[in-house]
């Protein structure tokens, strides 16, 4: 099929990637001329395993290709995904201005010939009814002759296409895999011919032709419902970790380990030992901004959303908790210098919004520190555009050359491998903060230096 994604942030360009890798025909619509130049010399935009590959052998294949016209993506595509950002406001409502200037400039070029456009983007319940109504409006406007050589300009007829919401599920860090291995793939459908070309767009996965390949699990709903899976989804996620972070905050208390308590619950089937793991709160692209957007949604229709709220109070004291386990252990941070280990918001990816490290590594700024920090992926330029004053060592030990204390704020799975007893001769204190309990409490405590973890 013909497939045609706008927006090359790592949703769509990791769907886009994947969906010619089983054979579409994809075109990727990028409105920064630079980012898409830099995509057709196989550039990439972002860090995630496996992407890189993916796209260089999608490009040689000719199943792959960029372009910066959106005139030109709606003419190749039957299928039109929708993957710009819906990034929050202040109040916590998101900002639905990209997909709305998607969504009418997708209708200014429609032809005659039916497409499904699919809303990708993390959107509020209802947002599939306006995105129609948008698109219909678009298609309203006389569109002036192509010069691009993507197709015909004006409108050969009256628009006939179907909205679908089809939510995506990516882990980063992990979105090349989860795209191929998903749990369930969901499809909000206002059309039986939508629906339809959805299953057959996602044949590999739900139909596969090798025997020996289950198939993934279809779900197929209205519009609204498919909206508030995806919140309802990351939702549930961020509770369950801010409630294993409110169980280590009285377990520090009381004398016990969570990461024992967590294991245990964890076994229970009924809980499962996913998303178990105390440390310095959450953050990223999905669920800072999806849980709030949830809340919002809620008190637009006279709903407060007290656990929701609630799950969002506990994630912000995680990362204050630092500062007070800092505090605690210097007395004075005026004058320190501090080490901080991981910057990205969880390993495998360089995705450094809403990240825990970059909070703390401000407020510890502003109380007068000197602040050092390491990340295997994420680059100083990455770090300064949020954070300017921060300084970037080139490697975990040279962060800890003059510091009072070592700050563990992501689990990059090297950090937990290299010479503690080197930590302890680089660290002029002798604390370590581990915010993510992945440090071994004994060997850290052999050596003399003082461990301080989440609930142990």
């Amino acid at each position: 099929m013909k497939v045609g994604v706008i927006g090359t942030g790592y949703v769509g360009l990791v769907t886009g990637a994947c969906l010619a890798r089983v054979g579409h025909r994809v075109c990727c619509m990028d409105n920064d001329t630079a980012k898409v130049d830099r995509l057709k010399r196989g550039i990439m935009p972002i860090y995630e395993p496996g992407l890189e590959e993916l796209v260089r052998q999608g490009v040689e294949e000719g199943l792959l290709e960029f372009t910066d016209a959106l005139a030109a993506v709606v003419e190749h595509a039957e299928v039109l995904f929708i993957t710009v950002g819906t990034p929050s406001r202040p109040d916590g409502s998101p900002d639905l201005s990209a997909v709305r200037a998607v969504a009418r400039g997708i209708g200014q070029h429609l032809d005659g010939r039916y497409r499904v456009i699919v809303n990708k983007s993390t959107v509020p319940v209802g947002s599939g009814n306006w995105v129609r109504m948008l698109v219909e409006d678009g298609a309203r406007k006389t569109v002036p002759a192509l010069t691009d050589g993507g197709g015909a300009g004006a409108q050969a007829g009256e628009p006939d296409f179907n909205v679908v919401s089809n939510p995506e599920f990516l882990r980063e860090g992990s979105a090349v895999w989860d795209t191929f291995h998903p749990d369930r793939i969901v499809i909000g459908a206002e059309s039986e011919r939508a629906e339809q070309v959805m299953r057959e767009l996602y044949r590999h996965w739900v139909s596969p032709d090798e025997p020996e390949r289950e198939p993934v699990p279809l779900v197929v709903t209205d519009l609204a419902s498919a909206e508030m899976i995806k919140y309802a989804a990351n939702a549930f996620l961020a509770t369950k970790i801010s409630f294993i972070n409110e169980i280590a905050n009285i377990c520090e208390r009381v004398g016990a380990d969570v990461s024992r308590v967590a294991q245990a619950i964890g076994l229970d089937k009924r809980i499962g030992n996913q998303f178990l793991n105390a440390g310095a709160g959450w953050g990223g692209s999905c669920f800072p901004k999806d849980v709030s957007a949830l809340v919002s949604t809620g008190q637009e229709y006279g709903y407060e959303c007290a656990l929701l709220k609630a799950t969002l109070s506990v994630n912000d004291t995680q990362r204050k908790r630092i500062i007070e386990k800092l505090q605690r252990e210097l007395r004075i941070l005026k004058g320190r210098t501090i080490a901080i280990w991981g910057l990205a918001f969880k390993p495998h990816t360089d995705d450094i919004r809403s990240a825990p490290a970059l909070e703390v590594a401000n407020q510890l700024l502003n109380l007068g520190c000197r602040v050092v920090a390491h990340d295997p992926v994420v680059t100083a330029a990455q770090a300064h555009s949020q954070v300017p004053d921060l300084q970037i060592a080139d490697s975990a030990l040279g962060a800890l050359d003059q510091a009072d204390a070592l700050v563990v704020m992501t689990e990059w799975p090297e950090y937990p491998q290299l010479d503690l007893g080197e930590v302890g001769r680089r660290l002029r204190g002798r604390v370590i903060i581990d915010g993510r309990n992945c440090l071994k409490r004994e060997m850290v405590q052999e050596l003399g230096l003082v461990y301080v973890g989440i609930g142990r």
